[in-house]
């Protein structure tokens, strides 16, 4: 019996296409990993062009203040441990041990990890920045507000939410920033 079916079924094609384009995506992406200067300048200049965008044309005040609170958000879990220290403790004191973040030469050493790794802040922070962008485009999202009161808004929450991150990183004793490898003086050359 012959039939005219053809080889592949449209979704079959579509998904083959999409497929193939995101293989294409991620291997740029993952081509950009080590250019971390390169890839925060263009986050830089997009978040330039959204500011940009939003004084020149006087509008999308909700947009820019959406944008503002999820990049803080994304800030907050950059600057943050992945195992929060404030909570193993509550943990470690039902369980009836004490413990913490080694204060003493002979207690073990454990690195800072990031609950949001740099590379991820980044995709997250242009993938926003690109959203919010192209939402400035759209009439719809331009609500008429009081813009200063939404500037004080978010100011009021920076200052806020940045104070408990410092007081948590100074009572926990850690610092979510490496600044390269250590030099010291002296040594062999």
């Amino acid at each position: 019996m012959d039939s005219n079916e053809p080889d592949q079924t449209p979704y079959a094609a579509f998904s083959a296409q999409t497929s193939r384009f995101t293989r294409q995506y991620q291997a740029y992406l993952d081509k950009s990993t080590p250019y971390t200067a390169y890839r925060w300048s263009a986050t830089g200049a997009l978040l330039l062009m959204v500011l940009l965008r939003v004084v020149i044309s006087q509008g999308w005040y909700v947009v820019a203040y959406t944008l503002a609170i999820y990049l803080l958000n994304l800030f907050l879990a950059f600057l943050q441990p992945k195992f929060d220290p404030s909570i193993e403790q509550d943990n470690e004191m039902e369980d009836g041990s004490a413990g913490g973040l080694p204060t003493k030469q002979d207690e073990e050493f454990r690195p800072f990890i990031r609950r949001l790794p740099e590379f991820k802040f980044w995709y997250s922070a242009t993938r926003a920045l690109v959203i919010g962008f192209i939402c400035t485009w759209f009439e719809v999202f331009d609500i008429p507000v009081f813009w200063p009161v939404l500037v004080m808004y978010w100011l009021i929450l920076f200052a806020l939410t940045m104070r408990r991150q410092i007081q948590h990183m100074i009572k926990y004793r850690y610092v979510p920033f490496s600044f390269g490898k250590a030099r010291y003086s002296g040594a062999a050359k």
